[in-house]
C-alpha cells in the first residue's frame, strides 16, 4: 500500500480525530463538536471544513499556494481568541501525531509510519505557512485597535454600557441621592 492511498483510506479516521483535538483547544469544545449548524456554529464549522480541504490539498499533493484560503479560514478565528501563538498554530502540526495515532493502529498501515518523513516536510511547510497568516491577522488586528484609539471611537466600544453601570451602583449600595438646592 502506498502513503497516499492509506492517508485516502484514512482520511475520515484522521479528519475525525484531527478536528476533535483541535475544537478540544476551546474552553467549551462540546457545543463546536456538537452543532453541525454553520449558522449557529461558525467557529466549528469553519474550522471542520479548513481542517478538512487542508488535509485533502496534502493528499493531492497541491502548491502551497492552494493552502492560503483554508488556512486562512482556520488562521483567522484562532488569531482573534485568547490563544498564545503557539496554541492558535499547535493544530497544525499537532496533525503529524494524529497520522502516527491512526497509522499504528493499523496493521495495514503500520510499515508505512517510516514513509511519513515527506508528509512531515509538508506539514511543516503547511505549519509555516499558517504562521504568515496569523502574523498578518494580529497585524490587522493591531492597526484597527491603532485607529480605534486615534479615531477616538475606543470611547464608544471600550466604555461601560450605561445600564449595566447602573445597575452596578444599585448593587453596591443603592443609587446616588440628588441634593437640593
Amino acid at each position: 500500500m502506498e502513503l497516499t492511498e492509506a492517508l485516502a483510506n484514512k482520511k475520515k479516521e484522521i479528519l475525525t480525530l484531527w478536528i476533535e483535538r483541535t475544537l478540544d483547544s476551546y474552553a467549551s469544545p462540546g457545543f463546536f463538536k456538537s452543532s453541525k449548524d454553520p449558522f449557529a456554529n461558525p467557529v466549528g464549522s469553519n474550522i471542520s471544513a479548513g481542517l478538512t480541504t487542508l488535509f485533502e490539498l496534502l493528499v493531492a499533493k497541491a502548491e502551497i499556494q492552494a493552502f492560503a484560503s483554508p488556512l486562512d479560514q482556520v488562521v483567522r478565528i484562532r488569531a482573534v481568541q485568547d490563544f498564545t501563538p503557539a496554541q492558535a498554530l499547535a493544530p497544525f502540526l499537532e496533525l503529524k501525531w494524529v497520522v502516527k495515532q491512526v497509522f499504528s493502529g493499523d496493521k495495514n498501515t503500520q510499515p508505512l509510519l517510516q514513509a511519513l518523513n515527506g508528509l512531515d516536510c509538508e506539514i511543516d511547510r503547511m505549519a509555516l505557512t499558517a504562521f504568515n497568516v496569523y502574523s498578518k491577522c494580529r497585524e490587522q488586528l493591531y492597526q484597527n485597535r491603532i485607529r480605534e484609539l486615534k479615531s477616538g471611537s475606543s470611547i464608544l466600544t471600550d466604555a461601560a454600557c450605561p445600564s449595566a453601570v447602573l445597575r452596578q451602583e444599585m448593587q453596591n449600595g443603592g443609587s446616588k441621592k440628588i441634593e437640593n438646592v
